[in-house]
């Protein structure tokens, strides 16, 4: 792995980089042309992945990395404008032509997830769920069948069911938007007004994948399991094991 700095497993390879190079904005330059960046990108791009595979905060980077002040400024302005998302959005059709499959998806598999967040989260974003006892905040994510993000919407997970957490869901399956109609699927907690709304609204199917009748506890169930997966990869990743985003929207870049 050449052209990297301080060689850590979180790195992005040459070809990775040779992907992510061209999807980058042209580098922000005052009226008179301004000095040339100090940092090399790829070495900015590598000290966000560090942060997100690591879980350290961002006064925390090694010293090899450009300081953090700057990397940070980086994520905020590629958070800002869009570029991560559409960074997101092109890679995910690359893997989905190398699996032989339309760059759009054909159905969507939705779901949330509660998880804990940071004392340095403020109060206004954090919520707690009653049901399953967590105080933070909530992960609604839309994946095709391959478990890849196709929408993300966090909230405080004081979103309960019925309606707002079916609200919520509404949200980001209208992120969801493909250009063609689009099928989705989730568990039964989303049933009731969200199947009718997706389907005036939106001109989508959304088909509730009920429980077995005998089952007891979590269960993987086998339309959705792509998305239960992209959960457990999510927080494999410390920084997005727990939420230590100060707002939602940085929270969804993060994931992203």
């Amino acid at each position: 792995m050449s052209g990297g700095g301080g060689g850590y497993p979180s790195d992005l390879t040459d070809g990775q980089w040779a992907l992510v190079e061209p999807l980058l904005p042209p580098a922000r330059v005052g009226p008179k042309g301004g000095r040339r960046e100090k940092h090399p990108r790829r070495r900015i791009v590598d000290a966000i992945f560090y942060v997100v595979r690591t879980g350290c905060a961002w006064r925390q980077l090694p010293k090899d990395f450009a300081p953090w002040p700057t990397v940070y400024w980086y994520f905020t302005w590629w958070h800002d404008d869009g570029t991560v998302e559409r960074i997101h959005d092109a890679l995910r059709g690359k893997v989905r032509e190398a699996d032989d499959r339309d760059v759009e998806p054909s159905a969507g598999l939705i779901d949330s997830q509660s998880v804990r967040t940071a004392d340095t989260v403020p109060a206004a974003t954090r919520g707690f769920d009653a049901g399953k006892k967590v105080k933070g905040g909530k992960r609604f994510i839309v994946t095709d069948t391959l478990g890849l993000l196709l929408a993300v919407h966090v909230v405080a997970s004081s979103i309960q069911r019925p309606r707002p957490r079916r609200r919520e869901a509404a949200f980001a399956v209208d992120q969801a938007r493909p250009p063609r109609r689009q099928e989705g699927l989730a568990d039964q907690g989303f049933a009731g007004r969200l199947v009718e709304w997706a389907a005036q609204i939106l001109g989508r199917d959304l088909e509730i994948v009920p429980k077995a009748l005998d089952q007891r506890g979590f269960q993987v169930q086998p339309k959705r399991w792509a998305v239960e997966r992209t959960f457990l990869c999510l927080t494999a990743h410390r920084r997005l094991a727990q939420d230590y985003e100060t707002s939602p929207a940085h929270s969804e870049t993060m994931i992203r």
